[in-house]
């Protein structure tokens, strides 16, 4: 048994598109997030920190994005979203999917927040470094690991997506534009999406967003 613990538009949303594209059957958990107090206290015992994603498999529970899309690429090895550990892709694939977390996240929020730092005060750097260092690979490759689409897109396209054209911190480049679009068809990334939205136009919390005339 698999269950998925979600919040809808949420750094999670990238881990239902995954589980969407690898065809694997699960059990999805809302998890209120936005909810008065935050979600509620007994999720701690799943996640420590009460966010969003995480996976319960047969048992055994994962937390953390990167660790999460490993582990699913790896247990459903029939999507072939995962490069295997001989193929000279698995180094790039491990590298980009851990760089969505480890620094592509933390200088976005740097920098909406407005945090004023050297490169050596942080273990995730410079912005501008993180900016470059997208737009040279999504320049040379097609996709985060090389000539074809894996798990690690799923990661980076997501954040791509939001920072880029949601929280407007990521500036817009066409190679960012041109990589979205290679993913845009994708039917397992138009179904997450759909049923992504049904999700949260339920919660209390966006209905009164939209209601307020948000976005």
């Amino acid at each position: 048994m698999l269950k998925f613990y979600h919040a809808p538009w949420s750094r999670s949303s990238s881990v239902l598109w995954l589980l969407e594209e690898l065809g694997a059957e699960y059990e999805l958990h809302e998890i209120d997030i936005r909810a008065e107090g935050g979600a509620p206290e007994s999720y701690r015992k799943i996640q420590p920190n009460k966010k969003v994603p995480a996976i319960e498999h047969d048992g055994v529970v994962i937390t953390e994005r990167a660790a999460i899309t490993i582990y699913l690429a790896d247990a459903f090895p029939e999507a072939g979203l995962a490069p295997s550990v001989d193929d000279p892709m698995r180094g790039p694939y491990l590298t980009w999917l851990v760089y969505c977390d480890s620094v592509f996240d933390p200088c976005i929020a740097a920098r909406v927040w407005g945090l004023e730092y050297k490169s050596n005060d942080y273990s995730f750097g410079l912005f501008e470094d993180l900016v470059d260092n997208v737009e040279r690979r999504l320049t040379e490759n097609d996709f985060a690991a090389g000539n074809r689409f894996t798990a690690a897109d799923v990661q980076l396209a997501s954040g791509i997506h939001y920072t880029m054209n949601v929280l407007k911190a990521l500036p817009e480049r066409p190679a960012f534009q041109n990589y979205l679009a290679r993913i845009a068809d994708r039917p397992a990334y138009q179904h997450s999406t759909k049923k992504d939205q049904e999700m949260a136009m339920a919660i209390p919390f966006f209905q009164k967003q939209f209601a307020d005339g948000g976005s």
